[in-house]
């Protein structure tokens, strides 16, 4: 699907965060839909909600610091027909408030839009209790929940004029804000359960989602010049999982890599390993992201480059599935 209705443009989302868009986007689905609202717990402006409460205050809130009263009321809400959106940081979500997700929520499979900001280790220097490194392993074992993570800006309003046509409910995690944009127009199809191909190879196939897609399309340019052809999968949905793409992937180029700033416990990495042995296809698989630790404390930035979740990292770890140990440049005289 493509994005249309919208009063910014692809230009305009380079210099705006990826929970801007999403604030904005959902002020223009709610000027057609009466049924939208938006829920939050203290958070409008973390979460860019202020956005939509300018232009229907009378539509948006404020719980207060009560992440499980939040969910609560965003059931009531879809039980008496409305669609909420309910935002608030991801690590308040999934476990302060896992309980009403689970009970309040997708139990009843209500059409509630949890839209979950300051995902994986993107608020960096506020600290490891900010960091969510597990949502993914959490959000898809719940029954009924579909769960998305786009890779920047522009995707997340796809994202989230599509979810509007589910159902259900539905778990969508976006960064801190300041990820670099991934995609440079709207020109792209987006459709939940399907994963785009962002650029083919014969080699190896790097499946991942959120900022990891952007880091693993600039790795695939370093390895190009080295003469290793890398497919790059955008799995922007991490349940239900597009097995296609990956038995495809799996056949066409007989190693995968997945990329997650998650856990690698529970996360996409292992959603593609339970396809490769569901099918009974064994290739060389490797699951990168954070090793099941709590993560360290400093600028996001600094923990991707640290974690190995930057270009430089990713390229790393696929030098040594082809094969190729990756050699450690003391030289800063190029730099």
């Amino acid at each position: 699907m493509a994005v249309t209705g919208t009063n910014w443009t692809c230009y305009d989302s380079s210099t705006m965060t990826s929970r801007e868009i999403y604030g904005r986007t959902l002020a223009e689905l709610a000027k057609s839909d009466p049924r939208v609202v938006a829920l939050t717990g203290d958070l409008e402006k973390s979460t860019a909600l202020n956005l939509f409460g300018k232009e229907f205050p009378e539509r948006l809130f404020n719980v207060g610091i009560a992440e499980q009263n939040l969910f609560g009321a965003a059931a009531g809400m879809a039980k008496s027909g409305l669609i909420p959106f309910a935002s608030t940081f991801a690590i308040f979500a999934c476990l302060r408030a896992g309980e009403q997700i689970r009970t309040d929520i997708a139990y009843q499979n209500v059409p509630v839009k949890i839209i979950a900001t300051h995902a994986g280790i993107s608020f960096g220097h506020a600290g490891t209790t900010h960091h969510c490194t597990e949502d993914f392993a959490i959000m898809r074992a719940i029954p009924n929940m579909t769960v998305i993570c786009p890779a920047d800006g522009i995707e997340t309003s796809m994202a989230v004029r599509a979810c509007m046509e589910i159902d259900g409910p539905v778990y969508m995690r976006i960064g801190r804000g300041f990820e670099p944009p991934c995609y440079e127009d709207e020109d792209h199809e987006f459709t939940i359960g399907r994963a785009n191909v962002m650029r083919d190879g014969k080699d190896l196939t790097i499946i991942t989602c959120g900022i990891g897609v952007l880091q693993s399309l600039n790795a695939a340019v370093t390895l190009a010049e080295e003469g290793i052809d890398v497919r790059v999968v955008n799995m922007h949905t991490i349940k239900p999982l597009d097995r296609e793409a990956v038995i495809a992937a799996a056949r066409d180029t007989g190693k995968i890599l997945t990329v997650e700033e998650h856990n690698v416990l529970g996360g996409l990495g292992d959603a593609v390993a339970s396809v490769l042995a569901e099918e009974g296809i064994g290739i060389q698989f490797k699951k990168h992201g954070l090793q099941d630790v709590f993560s360290a404390i400093g600028y996001a930035e600094d923990l991707y480059a640290y974690y190995g979740l930057d270009a430089n990292g990713i390229a790393d770890e696929a030098r040594r599935m082809m094969g190729i140990e990756p050699n450690d440049d003391d030289d800063w005289e190029d730099e």
